[in-house]
């Protein structure tokens, strides 16, 4: 029974473009225009689902005070 020994070569520094993982530069986070267009959409869509659902939460809170049954 041999030992294997693995060589791991040298790689430049890099980063991995956030939306689909290839290497980029290390300063850059996105690899071309299209990754970075896909990732502000996806972040739009993000923050408009979670103003819509903070409006529920509001009006599923708040709501009852107003249409509650009067007393007496």
């Amino acid at each position: 029974m041999g030992i294997s020994v693995i060589r791991l070569t040298k790689v430049a520094p890099h980063k991995h473009c956030i939306v689909c993982g290839r290497a980029v530069e290390p300063e850059d986070s996105f690899c071309d225009e299209l990754c970075q267009s896909k990732y502000e959409s996806a972040q739009k869509r993000q923050k408009m689902l979670f103003v819509a659902f903070m409006i529920l939460i509001i009006l599923i809170i708040v709501l009852p005070f107003f249409t509650g049954t009067p007393k007496g």
